[in-house]
């Protein structure tokens, strides 16, 4: 069974939790002006821990950093490398990537507020805070030290009270870290879907849902003269940078709250315009399931009746999208499947199902598994709350409303890109064609002349009804990746550059041991890979 997670001192909180309690909360992205100041700030920065969690919590703080702020702060060429392609390009450095996830037209780097055409910030610094209690958190931060080794972009959010700015509860299904070892992945038992997923699809340096460790920096000792970071699992000779450490996804989005539900009431003027929002959605406004099973016990799925009646179900039981359309919001972003579309089942089903001949599942073989493919979201709102009533009313002022969306994940192409593109934004998914997230979508042609801005509705009897055009509603206004370390690897980056005859390293992807040539380069250099 895979080893339990034990090493909760050297976690940031935010594996464990969002800081639900701490309802104020502030991101500060940090570009370095004096590198000597900030490795200093670094270095004494007080980072909650899971560990710390034990207690009760009046604030908290969690740091994280961009691959163009491990190089401004000295990180050696040979460690950068180490990490994810995708970390060391960046969200906004590949014009194919961009593509992939929507960031083309109004979603184009060009326009952001930050990252993009403005350059990557260097760190991510998120403060949470007891009501009332945030700006005095601030002032103990954002000392004159602070103010001088740092510009400063502020990202405020604010307490929607579970809600987000369209109006739906939100938050209410979320993986669930498997800190025991408790499930051995590869096993008949994930034929059926879950939430319990491995801790190496969220912690580097565990094994992940293949049973294998992810690619992580592997550093020679000579290169840790301090003995600051832990042994790898995989190779004790080596030190591990990336050890309890996740990647970052960060994503700006500006949602047009007014302009989603005077859209919907003008589809639905005769009073049906809430279930229209719903089916878009996938969930009732209220964060209630449109599939009404009763509640299921599934992996990492709680005993309570709140948590069984919210998440205790899975879309086998509506084959056709009769219940929540195909195209639905949540059912894209996690279309809660197994390794065996509609679970285990008999000898003679799973045959068929292989063969994609399962007339009960006619689309069963066109989705892949969840397990793979599972986030851990941190995101919070900011701008002000209206009610869905009070955004209809052409005379509502703009709320200026959005979500700053946050995820972990530890392999930001195969888990955070693989949903936005394969399964958010392509036009063709679970047999769909001509249509992409109905939230989400940034409704241009894909490929030209191809449309996609489409919503399928199905039908009991006939063919299914068909809204367009929709408008974009979700417009991205800035986004990064950033690596979320551990606490020991923290405090290694803030000795800045590592010493010693580098001009290779070791690296280890899922397992396999590669060799990359790596050229010694100086802080704020390009990355050969």
């Amino acid at each position: 069974m895979p080893p339990p997670v034990t090493e909760l001192d050297d976690i940031q909180a935010l594996l464990k939790g969002g800081f639900g309690d701490l309802t104020e909360a502030v991101f500060l992205l940090l570009t370095i002006t004096d590198p000597d100041g900030a490795r200093a700030w670094l270095a004494g920065a007080r980072v909650t821990s899971v560990a710390d969690m034990r207690e009760h919590l009046t604030s908290a703080m969690q740091v994280a950093v961009t691959a163009a702020g491990l190089a401004a702060l000295g990180l050696d060429a040979a460690a950068l490398a180490g990490f994810s392609a995708e970390f060391v390009t960046g969200m906004s450095g590949d014009e194919a990537r961009a593509r992939r996830l929507g960031d083309v037209g109004a979603n184009a780097p060009a326009g952001w507020d930050w990252g993009g055409a403005r350059g990557d910030p260097h760190l991510l610094v998120m403060l949470y805070a007891a009501p009332g209690d945030l700006g005095a958190l601030r002032d103990k931060v954002e000392t004159a030290d602070f103010r001088s080794a740092f510009t400063v972009l502020a990202l405020p959010t604010i307490d929607m009270k579970g809600r987000e700015p369209f109006g739906f509860v939100d938050g209410v299904s979320q993986s669930v870290l498997d800190w025991a070892g408790a499930r051995t992945p590869g096993t008949a038992a994930d034929c059926d879907y879950g939430n319990l997923i491995a801790a190496g699809e969220f912690l580097l340096g565990y094994p992940n849902e293949y049973g294998r460790l992810t690619r992580r920096p592997l550093l020679e000792p000579a290169h840790d003269p301090g003995n600051i970071l832990p042994a790898a699992a995989d190779d004790p000779t080596r030190r591990d940078l990336g050890r309890n450490g996740s990647y970052l996804v960060l994503r700006q989005l500006s949602q047009d709250v007014r302009g989603f539900w005077r859209w919907v009431r003008s589809q639905e003027p005769r009073g049906s315009a809430d279930a229209l929002a719903e089916a878009m959605v996938g969930r009732g406004l209220s964060g209630e399931a449109l599939i009404a099973t009763g509640g299921r016990a599934l992996r990492g799925v709680g005993p309570k009746a709140d948590d069984l009646r919210l998440n205790g179900f899975t879309y086998d039981g509506d084959p056709r999208g009769l219940a929540c359309p195909f195209g639905g919001h949540v059912r894209r972003a996690n279309p809660r499947t197994g390794d065996m579309p509609g679970g285990v089942g008999n000898w003679l089903t799973r045959q068929l199902r292989r063969l994609g001949l399962d007339r009960q599942d006619p689309r069963a073989d066109v989705v892949a598994a969840s397990r793979f493919h599972r986030i851990l979201r941190r995101g919070r709102e900011y701008g002000r709350f209206i009610e869905p009533a009070q955004a209809a009313d052409p005379a509502a002022d703009d709320p200026a409303g959005g979500l700053h969306f946050i995820c972990l994940a530890a392999n930001i192409a195969r888990q955070f890109e693989f949903i936005q593109g394969a399964w958010l934004m392509s036009a063709k998914f679970g047999g769909l064609t001509g249509e992409q997230d109905p939230l989400l979508g940034n409704r241009l042609p894909f490929p030209p002349g191809v449309a996609t801005d489409g919503f399928s509705i199905p039908q009991a009897a006939g063919a299914a009804r068909k809204v367009a055009p929709l408008p974009q509603f979700v417009t991205v206004r800035g986004d990064a990746y950033f690596f979320l370390p551990g606490l020991r690897a923290l405090r290694f980056i803030a000795r800045g550059a590592i010493s010693g005859e580098r001009d290779s390293t070791r690296l280890t992807q899922d397992g396999e041991t590669t060799h990359w040539q790596v050229s010694s380069l100086a802080a704020g250099g390009d990355v050969l890979l």
